[in-house]
């Protein structure tokens, strides 16, 4: 770290020196330092780097030009403080990956659309990923060709916003263009070799198609409407070892990869709009429509042909089961926004709805053996979410050399979720399969009549926001928030934050702030079972395994209570340079957190719990339950140089990066269940060391104007930090060392319209470490589904797009 530090205060060092130097200017570079952000203050005309907390600003360009064309991705290879991991064999996570800011919780991270909050996913993550027992929003849901910017504040900013602001918030700009357009084609796949723990071979997969356009209308004489389609295409990908079981099977082969572990395949088809139109000379009305489906094909655990549930008859070389999703995501909101006696005033009514249904297919209910169907509805689940909102911005000549500038407002939320089963056959104990054999569709039981809910919340809350311009070189700002919800009470926070611009070159700047987020409405209701054979002293018996609510029976039997808001306390410290077209911020921050919100382990299987569990005919429960304390320490840093020349063209050199460490200081524990049961060894050791202890970026983009139009380059390096999955034992842990990918892009534009890129994400095709053999003893899973990169190796592509 401090070789690194060094390396970043040698840069500004030399960067302040080359100042001297004359250098050609343009207008865009100015505006890049000159943007204005809307993120993390109610003052208009706060640019970037006059903000009191730090707030990236990524443009569509810049976002556009990654390879990946899923915005979750590409967010993590160009924000230093977001990672997206990719895990599969994860059920409904393979279909909906979160993504998670700081190395916090992926529910723990605000998401905006143009400045009003996003709906979250009806998904809770409940297998063994990265935001285990959260419901985070589908970032992947939102088309990149919409958007016209994401910032990105990193700053606790629940007194602010609201609940989920403890990471930092994720706000997305939609594009509001009157005229133009542009269509775009990118094509890539997968051309790697996989050296995995057993063996090695050649892999060409993953192909990917998106198609999408957008284009701008006149709505009226001065209002808008953008319209964007896409349409995304992507075969699945594998990645899993050898599978070493095959060679006991009888007769016996020789070892080969059983498994598809990798990412889903899925065809996603989304459509957005969003218009703007003024009336009455003082006001404007304002709104966006957004839907997306789409369809996901995963895969789970192979099932070899001699398991118990298999049927040799169905399937005589075993079976892999798949899991089939269809997701359906609305969004529709509709404002407007004017003046009130002085007051800028802004009133909206966003509602979001988010749907997943489950299938099953080429599976089997074991259970009832060679009559059992093999394919499966399983059931789904349903969130949904109405938000209104109305603030008043006004300036007061109170003190300061500017008017002060005072926002108060409230919001009003009602939230909706609900589970509804599946065909009896998905989830049934049937008489007629062999002994032994499991019940309900294999890899994913469907959901019974009894997980079935509908379930509903209120919330309501105001907030007073005030920011003063004290004196020409100190900035100021004070905001509190209290909010009240049906289902768990009320909390109130607060922040205050502060600005000094010794010159007009350098400032410092700092925040403090107390945070909260309410137990999700999935986290309070979500459930699931499924039934298991357990040996037990009466012989082997069927017994309910599966995911409560702390307001269950079986859950308050082991001594749960109701869900309360996790708390928070961030504090941050930053500084920041500009001189010409060189720009620096550093940041530190802590972030300290009470009662985190997590999902227990699997109990059962003990003398004391079985006891409990036995009345209920339950032989393995989890649940939802506060009292997981952290502390994460960290720091980000972002250069900026932008270079000139009349004969080389235009350079554009970032640097980026975050530091970030994370500490469980305590783990919950109920009269009945003492610690560190209820949040064991894997858990905590995820929440430690499961996310990069750092990550460094370098860039260099280059462009260059021709006689016929353009030509460029760009060259991105991105370092991730160690990351460990733990195993059940200290041995089988996976330690992944640092890891360094290479991406690289060659583009070309002719005249104004026709652009043509190529390039290469992991050009030197870089894995994480394979799992060793005795911590992936089927073979099936073959690299970590921690690897903040991914395993799928070098993805080659090519983008083609039309600009008017």
């Amino acid at each position: 770290m401090r070789s690194y530090l060094s390396l970043c205060i040698s840069g500004v060092l030399l960067a302040s020196a080359a100042q001297a130097q004359d250098q050609p200017q343009s207008d865009d570079l100015e505006s890049l330092v000159d943007e204005v952000i809307v993120t993390g203050t109610r003052v208009a005309e706060r640019t970037r780097l006059d903000t009191i907390a730090p707030v990236d600003v990524l443009s569509e360009q810049v976002i556009a030009s990654q390879a990946s064309t899923e915005l979750a991705e590409a967010l993590s290879t160009v924000a230093p403080s977001i990672n997206f991991p990719r895990p599969s064999i994860t059920d409904g996570t393979d279909h909906i990956r979160p993504a998670t800011l700081r190395g916090l919780a992926p529910d723990q991270t605000l998401v905006l659309v143009n400045s009003k909050r996003r709906h979250q996913s009806a998904l809770v993550n409940v297998n063994g990923s990265i935001g285990r027992g959260s419901a985070a929003v589908d970032l992947n849901a939102i088309p990149v060709a919409a958007i016209e910017r994401v910032e990105v504040l990193r700053d606790g900013a629940s007194a602010q916003y609201g609940s989920d602001a403890i990471a930092g918030v994720i706000n997305i700009q939609l594009r509001d263009a009157r005229e133009g357009g542009e269509a775009r084609v990118t094509f890539g796949e997968y051309d790697t070799d996989v050296e995995a723990a057993r063996g090695s071979r050649s892999e060409s997969d993953g192909a990917t198609l998106t198609a999408s356009a957008w284009v701008g209308l006149p709505l009226a004489q001065e209002g808008f409407v953008t319209l964007t389609g896409e349409y995304r295409d992507r075969d699945p990908t594998s990645r899993g070892d050898l599978d070493p079981r095959v060679a006991a099977l009888t007769p016996p082969e020789e070892p080969r990869v059983t498994s598809r572990y990798g990412d889903s395949a899925t065809e996603d088809l989304t459509f957005y709009a969003n218009a703007g139109m003024p009336v009455g000379g003082v006001w404007d009305l304002y709104g966006w429509l957004g839907y997306q489906q789409r369809e996901g094909e995963s895969a789970v655990f192979p099932r070899l042909r001699n398991n118990v549930n298999n049927v040799l008859s169905i399937y005589p070389n075993g079976f892999v089961p798949l899991i089939i999703s269809d997701i359906d995501d609305l969004t529709l909101a509709a404002g407007t926004r004017g003046e009130i006696a002085g007051w800028k005033a802004d009133f909206s009514l966003v509602y979001g709805r988010n749907q997943l249904d489950y299938g099953v297919e080429e599976s089997i209910n074991g259970s009832i053996g060679a009559t059992s169907p093999l394919s499966f509805d399983a059931g789904g689940i349903e969130y949904d979410q109405l938000v209104f909102n109305a603030g008043l911005v006004r300036g007061f000549e109170w003190f300061g050399v500017e008017p002060t500038n005072l926002a108060v407002g409230v919001e009003a939320r009602r939230e909706t979720y609900s589970i509804s089963a599946g065909e009896l056959a998905s989830y049934v104990t049937g008489t007629t399969g062999a002994p032994g054999a499991a019940p309900g569709a294999q890899g994913f039981p469907g959901f019974q009549p009894a997980n079935e809910v509908d379930e509903s919340r209120r919330a309501v809350g105001v907030y007073a926001d005030l920011e003063a311009q004290v004196t020409e070189r100190f900035l100021a700002s004070a905001a509190a928030r209290a909010e009240d919800y049906s289902d768990f009470g009320s909390a109130v926070t607060g922040k205050l934050s502060g600005r000094f611009d010794f010159t007009s070159h350098f400032a410092l700047r700092g925040t403090a702030s107390t945070g909260f987020r309410a137990p999700g409405i999935q986290q309070s209701f979500f459930t699931s079972t499924a039934t298991n054979f357990i040996a037990t002293p009466a012989g082997t018996l069927p017994f309910e395994v599966g995911t409560f609510p702390a307001t269950s029976e079986i859950a308050r039997a082991l001594g749960a209570s109701d869900l309360d808001a996790e708390e928070s306390v961030n504090y941050s410290l930053g500084a920041v340079f500009q001189r010409g077209p060189f720009e620096a911020t550093v940041d530190a921050y802590r972030i300290e957190i009470d009662d985190r919100i997590v999902l227990s382990e699997n109990l059962g299987g003990t003398a004391n719990i079985d006891a409990i569990l036995q009345p209920f005919g339950v032989g393995r429960a989890r649940f939802f339950i506060n009292g997981v304390d952290t502390t994460t320490d960290g720091i980000d840093i972002v250069l900026r140089y932008g270079l000139r020349t009349e004969k080389l063209g235009r350079f554009d050199f970032t640097a980026s990066a975050n530091w970030n460490d994370t500490e469980v200081t305590d783990t919950p524990s109920t009269d009945v269940v003492t610690a560190p049961v209820l949040f064991g060894r894997i858990n905590t050791i995820t929440f430690e060391e499961g996310t990069p202890d750092s990550k460094q970026a370098l860039s260099i983009d280059w462009s260059r104007p021709t006689q016929w139009g353009s030509i460029g380059a760009l060259v991105k390096g991105v370092n991730y930090g160690k990351v460990l999955e733990p195993a059940a034992a200290a041995t089988t842990d996976t330690l992944m060392g640092e890891a360094t990918l290479v991406d690289v892009e060659l583009r070309a534009r002719v005249g104004t319209g026709l652009s043509l890129a190529l390039g290469a994400d992991n050009v030197l095709d870089k894995y994480p470490t394979p799992l060793s053999a005795a911590a992936n003893t089927t073979g099936a899973l073959g690299f970590s589904r921690y690897s903040p990169f991914g395993f799928n190796g070098r993805f080659i592509y090519a983008r083609l797009g039309y600009h008017w």
